[in-house]
């Protein structure tokens, strides 16, 4: 019940849809028809990218203030729990609300993963195509004449893996001048910098297992989301510095 839920919300669907743009491209250019899905998935994801990334943003602004009830109430774990969360409600924050998108993209990614594994692998599977899809009989892995989506490619892993160094770049909290007797600063950042290149480690190893055409939607998806991310910062920047400027 549930896999016959999961295909007909996600797997096909997302499948007729790269078949359909293969179908229009000129040259039938698979690698193409991947980045014109993918643009589509992130802009029906748009919204909830759009609030993933102020949450982080916001609890990135809060993390002096967090370390500072870390190092008040550091003999009790209680105090600073109630105190946490009441900084959180007073700046409308959740610390949950950054995770929701990664959650929601999460099957999405795994349907792309099935129609790369199965969908493009057999051409019996283009059976499942919508009666309103033409079906092209057989799909061409090749893409821009040299790029087989088929296999794996260590180059695309190695972009990805930079993408990702780039998009986490931008989350790592600046280190906070130095408050005598207090380390939780020098941990913080730390673990900041353990994530800026473990994630883009962890995002070539596994690049270089998965089908390019997979690792190339991965490529895509997080240079759109720096992007995001970078236009959502640099509006909030500036909407802050407007109301430094009124306060002023």
């Amino acid at each position: 019940m549930i896999s016959q839920i999961y295909n007909t919300i996600l797997y096909q669907p997302i499948f007729n849809l790269l078949v359909f743009f293969y179908n229009i491209i000129p040259g039938h250019d698979l690698g193409l028809a991947i980045l014109l899905i993918t643009i589509v998935l992130k802009l029906v994801l748009y919204p909830f990218s759009v609030k993933s990334i102020k949450a982080q943003k916001s609890l990135q602004e809060l993390q002096p203030q967090i370390n500072e009830l870390r190092k008040k109430y550091k003999d009790n774990p209680q105090e600073l729990t109630k105190q946490t969360m009441t900084l959180y409600r007073q700046q409308k924050v959740s610390p949950f609300s950054s995770c929701l998108p990664l959650l929601i993209q999460l099957p999405i990614f795994i349907a792309v993963y099935q129609v790369f594994r199965q969908g493009l692998a057999n051409s019996q599977n283009l059976n499942i195509l919508y009666p309103f899809i033409k079906n092209p009989g057989l799909i061409n892995t090749i893409s821009f004449g040299f790029l087989e989506l088929s296999k794996s490619n260590i180059i695309l892993a190695v972009l990805a893996g930079l993408a990702q160094f780039w998009v986490s770049k931008m989350l790592v909290v600046k280190k906070q001048p130095a408050v005598s007797g207090a380390k939780d600063e020098d941990m913080t950042a730390a673990v900041n910098k353990q994530m800026l290149y473990f994630m883009p480690l962890v995002t070539v190893f596994i690049g270089v297992s998965l089908p390019s055409g997979l690792t190339f939607y991965w490529l895509i998806t997080t240079l759109l989301t720096g992007l995001q991310q970078w236009y959502v910062f640099k509006k909030i920047n500036h909407q802050h510095e407007n109301i430094g400027q009124k306060n002023y």
